[in-house]
């Protein structure tokens, strides 16, 4: 059903959003530099306008490929699945992409798609205020939003008052402590020894958070610890990132999902890829994916680029399960803000004690001192992002506190886009909230 679904969309089309009607529009020279991307998000020569059918014609055909070879595999759920997928990773469609790939000196070739698996792999967690937080590993970015938690453990948010100069000093200078972390440390696993204990262990975020100064900000990136060696700081984490004035460059290309059955089963996902800075294969509609991108040139970077190593990845979905038995599936769009919005609203919820869909909606921050994930990698020292709604008083109060302080508009998508769902098994209800910062929305049965 959810195929057949995906593949009306696509043939026929949906009614085009602002983000993505704003989006194109302003990215419109880069999707213009291949024909496929520029026939698909540039229909008629411009990009489509709010309201405007948007149609994804080759996209619908692949689908329906895939569904077509999930049938005649016949059997049971599982052998149609695996059709399904050997139509991609070992069928037309692997050859589609290779071919491609050949003809324009890429890299890709029929042998990488083919040998191409999923793992199942454990979780990372931690412990906060009643709850147990999951996310994914260090491939990713996940276990980022568990430090930024520890170095909070133990302090009265309460007491300092919601989105007050101090609370949002303090949250600000803790996620700048664990991206320092993450520049130095976080990588494949498969090919770095990360101190992935220690780097979680209540021990280093107690020497750690004794560099949390409340009455001044770090002007830049704060040095990287040694958790290995329980010290505070190890010393200069190294970043050779280039230093940036102006706006820093935001995608949305990435999405949400999340969804709490009858029996309590819990889905947590932060599908992503890229449009506008990769060509679209011909004929299929689909952009193979350019996350790539996420890696480091930097020699000896925890990332540095290598051939069968994963990069290291922004999107991170994430599983809060409250001691009184609450589930809390959550996560977001939007680069290195997802783990920053992610802790405030989780912060809104288990400390502030805010209904889902008022988490979400509360005004939201974001630093942006530390090296973008994405190449080439901008960092802008000190900077630190706050909505409209946080009033002028407050902006001001940080400013004298050494950040350097931007005021986004109120509401605006740079912020995330945060779903989530609280499932109270007590009650049996179960609370939904969609972000209206984003095209998102709740649904239930």
């Amino acid at each position: 059903d959810g195929a057949a679904a995906a593949i009306r969309y696509a043939a026929e089309g949906f009614p085009t959003h602002a983000l993505l009607a704003d989006y194109v529009s302003a990215n419109a020279k880069a999707y213009a530099r291949w024909d496929a991307n520029k026939a698909i998000y540039l229909p008629n020569g411009r990009p489509p306008k709010v309201g405007e059918l948007f149609v994804q014609s080759d996209l619908a055909r692949t689908l329906t490929y895939m569904a077509d070879q999930e049938k005649a595999a016949g059997g049971g759920r599982k052998e149609g699945l695996r059709a399904a997928r050997d139509a991609f990773y070992k069928g037309d469609i692997a050859r589609t992409i290779a071919r491609y790939h050949a003809e324009n000196d890429g890299w890709m070739t029929e042998q990488d798609l083919a040998d191409f698996s999923v793992t199942f792999e454990k979780p990372v967690s931690g412990r906060f205020n009643g709850m147990t937080v999951y996310t994914c590993d260090v491939w990713c970015q996940g276990p980022v939003l568990i430090q930024m938690l520890n170095l909070l453990k133990g302090i009265d948010l309460r007491g300092l008052g919601h989105n007050s100069p101090s609370y949002i000093h303090l949250l600000t200078e803790a996620m700048k402590l664990s991206f320092a972390d993450r520049e130095a440390y976080y990588g494949d696993p498969r090919f770095v020894d990360v101190p992935m204990a220690a780097l979680l262990s209540d021990e280093y975020a107690d020497l750690r958070r004794g560099l949390i100064d409340p009455n001044r900000a770090w002007p830049e990136m704060p040095p990287a610890g040694d958790p290995r060696n329980l010290r505070a700081i190890l010393g200069n984490s190294g970043s050779k990132a280039p230093v940036r004035d102006g706006e820093p460059p935001l995608s949305p290309d990435t999405s949400y999902v999340c969804a709490v059955d009858r029996w309590g089963n819990v889905f947590s996902a932060t599908p992503s890829d890229t449009s506008n800075d990769a060509p679209v294969i011909p004929g299929l509609g689909i952009c193979p994916s350019s996350r790539g991108s996420q890696a480091f040139t930097q020699e000896g970077h925890a990332s540095e680029l290598m051939g069968g190593k994963r990069p290291r990845l922004t999107p991170n979905p994430a599983l809060a399960v409250f001691d009184n038995g609450a589930l809390m599936p959550f996560g977001t769009p939007g680069g290195d803000v997802q783990s920053q919005a992610m802790l405030q609203v989780l912060l809104n919820v288990g400390v502030f004690g805010m209904d889902t869909q008022s988490a979400i909606d509360a005004p939201r921050f974001a630093t942006y001192s530390f090296p973008d994930s994405f190449a080439p990698h901008p960092y802008y020292p000190g900077r630190l992002t706050l909505e409209g709604r946080i009033e002028r008083r407050t902006q001001d109060a940080l400013a004298a506190l050494g950040h350097d302080v931007v005021s986004w508009p109120d509401w605006t998508w740079k912020a995330g886009g945060v779903c989530a769902i609280v499932a109270d098994p007590a009650t049996g209800l179960k609370a939904g909230g969609a972000d209206r910062r984003r095209p998102s929305g709740v649904a239930g049965l």
